[in-house]
This record gives C-alpha cells, sequence and structure tokens, in this order.
C-alpha cells in the first residue's frame, strides 16, 4: 500500500507506479481458498469497522461504516460466496475497493502483496463448474502451492448489487486519503494491554468512565429546562445542537450534598440503553491511559451493597490514588429512564408546533427536523411533520380475523381503529420481547392513520441539509424506502432517513382501510 501512497506524494513518478501497480496484487483468504485482486483499484486495507444494518438490503450487506466521514457499504465475501459465517477475530481485514463506488468486502485474512507477470495468468476455464466460476476472471500460477484465483470485483458487485450502477456516488472518493493501515494496526494493537478512561471528580472523589463510552464533553448550560414530577435525580433538559438533552446529577445518584448546576460543571454525554444523557460531574480531570494489571474488579460484596454501578478500581500512583471506574449501563434504575421517554415524547409536539412556525418563516432552509427512532443499534430518522403522534405500546394488542399477515394488531386510539405494523418484521430483523421503551410511532399514509412499533424513539434533532446525502442503493425495496442517510461526523453516528410514504404499498393501505371500516 506504500507504492500506492508513494504515487500520490509525488505526481513525477505517478505513472510509474501506477504502472506498477498494475502488475501487483493483494492476496487473501475466503474460506479454505486463496484469491487476489489487482492493486490498482485497491484503496486501503482495515479491520472491520462497526456497521450498521441497513433493512431490506441483500443478506450479504453487513451494513454502512463512517470510514472517516464517508459512508462505506460492508459486503461479506464469505456470503457472496455461500460459505458459513464465522465470528470475526484480528486477522479479518476488510479490502476498500473503488470501482465506481467504493465498497469493503470482509476476507478472512490478508495473506500478501505480489507482483506478477502477464504470462503468469491463464484463463479461468479450467475453473468451469465450480460454483464460483462465474465471478472469477483467472488463475495465478507459480505463486507458491496454492491456487491463487483472481476475483473479478466489477462483476461481482454488478451481480451482488443489480442496482448499484444507477448509485450516486455517496461514498465519495478515497483516492487522497490512503492510510498506512499497518501503522493504524499497530497502533490498534498497541492499546490492547490498556483501559483508556475519561477521569472527573463529583464531591472530591475521583471515578471514571471508559472512553468509549463517552460521546462528548460540554460546559454545564446556562439555562436548564425543568421536568415537572421527575425523579429527584433527572435535574432537567438543556439543548445541545437543536437537539433535547436529560440531565442526570451523579451527586443526587450518589446521595452527596447538592449544590446549584454552574458553569463550572461539567456534562460528560453518554449513550445509556440507546438514550443519550448527560451526566452532570462537578469537573473533568483527564484522560487515562491505565494499564490493565493496576485495574481490579469491583469485590461482589460491594456490589450486593448498592455498589453495582461501579466495576472496577483502579489503583494508581503506587495505590496511592484510587479511581472508581463506573459502568454508565448500570447508573439509571426504571423509573429515570421512563421519564426520560417521557420526556422525548412530551417535547415532540412542542418540537413539531416550532417546525411549522419555522416552515412559515423560512428559518430552517438549510436544514431538515427530524424524529429519531431506533431498531436495535441502528437509528432511522422521519420528517417531523410526518408524525402524527406517538404512543406507548399496550399489553396486548387486538389481533382482526383475516387481517393481513403484515399486520400485528390493532388498537382503539381515543376512539379510532388504528392498525399496527411491527417495523423489526416490516424490515425482516429479528422480533424481540415486547418492553417499555418501545413505542407506537402513528404515520398518516394516503389518508389511513397508522402505527409501526419501533424499539424505542430517541430525540427531535435538526439535522443540517449538508450533512445528508443519497444512500448507497442495494436493492429495489431499499432504495424506494431510504434514499438519503444523515452523516453525522462529529458524533459519528449515521441516521437513515425514511421516506414515509414508501413504508406501505397501494394494496396495503386498502387492507388497512378495510379494518379501519
Amino acid at each position: 500500500m506504500s507504492d500506492l501512497n508513494a504515487a500520490v506524494e509525488d505526481p513525477s513518478n505517478a505513472d510509474d507506479e501506477v504502472a506498477a501497480d498494475l502488475n501487483q496484487y493483494v492476496t487473501f483468504k475466503v474460506g479454505s481458498d486463496v484469491f487476489a485482486a489487482p492493486m490498482a483499484p485497491v484503496q486501503e486495507i482495515i479491520r472491520v469497522p462497526v456497521t450498521m444494518r441497513v433493512p431490506l438490503a441483500p443478506s450479504h450487506l453487513l451494513g454502512l461504516a463512517n470510514l472517516r466521514g464517508h459512508v462505506l457499504p460492508i459486503v461479506s465475501l464469505r456470503q457472496i460466496f455461500g460459505l458459513p459465517d464465522i465470528e470475526g477475530d484480528e486477522l479479518t481485514r476488510a479490502v476498500v475497493i473503488d470501482l465506481g463506488t467504493p465498497m469493503g468486502f470482509v476476507v478472512d485474512s490478508v495473506t500478501s502483496v505480489i507482483s506478477i507477470e502477464p504470462d503468469q495468468l491463464e484463463p479461468s476455464e479450467s475453473l468451469s463448474g465450480a460454483g464460483r466460476s462465474d465471478l472469477i476472471s483467472g488463475v495465478i500460477k507459480n505463486a507458491g502451492e496454492d491456487m491463487v484465483m483472481l476475483v473479478d470485483f466489477a462483476r461481482l458487485m454488478e451481480r451482488a448489487f443489480a442496482e448499484l450502477h444507477h448509485s450516486v456516488g455517496t461514498a465519495g472518493s478515497l483516492t487522497s486519503q490512503h492510510a498506512d493501515h499497518t501503522a493504524l494496526d499497530d497502533e490498534d494493537d498497541g492499546l490492547a494491554d490498556e483501559t483508556q478512561l475519561v477521569s472527573f471528580v463529583v464531591e472530591s472523589q475521583e471515578y471514571a468512565i471508559a472512553i468509549s463510552s463517552v460521546q462528548e464533553i460540554v460546559q454545564a448550560p446556562d439555562r436548564v429546562i425543568q421536568v415537572p414530577d421527575a425523579p429527584r435525580a433527572l435535574v432537567g433538559i438543556m439543548t445541545l445542537r437543536n437537539r433535547l438533552l436529560p440531565l442526570v446529577s451523579l451527586r443526587q445518584l450518589f446521595d452527596l450534598p447538592q449544590r446549584d448546576l454552574s458553569s463550572a460543571d461539567r456534562i460528560v454525554v453518554v449513550n445509556l440503553n440507546s438514550v443519550s444523557v448527560g451526566l452532570v460531574m462537578d469537573r473533568v480531570s483527564e484522560v487515562l491511559r491505565v494499564p490493565n494489571q493496576c485495574v481490579e474488579e469491583m469485590p461482589p460484596i460491594m456490589a450486593r451493597d448498592g455498589q453495582g454501578d461501579i466495576t472496577a478500581i483502579c489503583r494508581l500512583g503506587d495505590g496511592k490514588r484510587l479511581v472508581s471506574v463506573i459502568a454508565p449501563d448500570r447508573l439509571l434504575s426504571e423509573s429515570i429512564i421512563d421519564s426520560i421517554n417521557e420526556t422525548h415524547e412530551s417535547a415532540l409536539e412542542e418540537a413539531q408546533t416550532v417546525a411549522e412556525i419555522d416552515n412559515r418563516d423560512g428559518s430552517n432552509a438549510d436544514e431538515s427536523q427530524v424524529v429519531v427512532f431506533r431498531l436495535g443499534a441502528a437509528e432511522f430518522g422521519v420528517p417531523i411533520e410526518s408524525v402524527q403522534e406517538i404512543v406507548r405500546v399496550p399489553e396486548a394488542l387486538t389481533r382482526v380475523p383475516k387481517s393481513p399477515e403484515f399486520v400485528e394488531g390493532v388498537i382503539n386510539l381515543r376512539g379510532t381503529v388504528l392498525a399496527v405494523i411491527d417495523q423489526r418484521r416490516r424490515f425482516g430483523l429479528d422480533s424481540i420481547d415486547r418492553n417499555d421503551r418501545q413505542r407506537i410511532m402513528v404515520y398518516l399514509l394516503n389518508g389511513t392513520r397508522t402505527g409501526f412499533i419501533v424499539d424505542s424513539v430517541a430525540e427531535v434533532m435538526k439535522i443540517p441539509h449538508a450533512a445528508i446525502e443519497d444512500s448507497p442503493r442495494l436493492s429495489a425495496d431499499q432504495s424506494r424506502l431510504i434514499r438519503r442517510v444523515a452523516n453525522l461526523q462529529a458524533s459519528k453516528r449515521l441516521v437513515m432517513m425514511i421516506e414515509p410514504d414508501q413504508l406501505l404499498e397501494a394494496e396495503e393501505i386498502d387492507a388497512l382501510q378495510d379494518i379501519a371500516a
């Protein structure tokens, strides 16, 4: 990969470097077989990034990833080749190839980069009859004991994504962003024996949270909106970049002496049970890299004694400095979580009114206001004006005889029959048990009010139009339903923007009208 970088850095040598690349191939393993790809379209080789699954996309699409601010589809070669899935390990890599649209192809391991002469290539006719022969353009001879098959990625992409050639180049060009993946891998490996923490102080006691759990750290606001009848620890709500952020006081949670919120306090934003929450603390100290041998698990007796939110103790400075490591997902009680959810819902109506006013005076011409909901770890957004209301899922849904299979049941919503559809089933995702975090989002589809069950409603937010780009075109159904993706680089989030009027087919809406009648 360094040869490729050299051509970019020294234009005078670019032609020579490109010519060399035409004879260079990267080899990799998928299952027990060895394959190769020309170096020229290979942009980089990376560890498999965190991916967000795309509903209604082909099964071999593992999801979308954010690669340095660009949307990158991640594809499983195992699935395309009909091999069983395995759990990735330290050797698993994604080979990023750009043939008009950059895509990352997950392989079991990358073995080497080789240079070959034209006479070392032979056609793939010898593989006729093999299950993957139509994806193989040739075989490399004298490449060691293993037969190395040359993958035709252009044909593979055309077969795997029949509509991909219509796609707008959403992932952008990465040719100017080549990275030394070996150096990155070495850096990651160097952190394997360390724990990275953000340390902070509450009432002279030092605590810490794993840096992977921290979204950002901001100053306490001048004004906090109070929440009526809220649990004591929920001190209020602040606005953070046009989204509502519930604030939870660690002093209250830890039964420490209380004091008024001041500009000296800091808000550490974490994700708790799929909801962004701001933890109020006296001050943030530093970012720590602690050797794992200095981290001790919390004694079980302490966990039983009401300290279950503290999972470990760091002994620093020869044991003279003790830092308690907090598990954010254990901090909040169910009552606080319920109160946070209700706060989001009550804010929806107010936010919708604000959106209508903004639309009249044109003040939001450069941004879209959306309701963000979650299905598993994936986030989706719908225009706020499309959402009629958001209600809790009742304990039981009434099943209507002979109703369509896609209808989960009906509820009585203030005297009106509302058909309810499980959004997970609609998207082909695994079902989950009913829980208190689930909500029904109500839309008006061609004059018919319809409810869709989602895992949770996260927030109402304004997204700048500059952050919204066309979604990769991965299947016919997906391209109609999810045409755009909001790439929120600052918070490292991808929000798939749903077109509500594409949630149901015309005949399905007719069936719902019959149920309502």
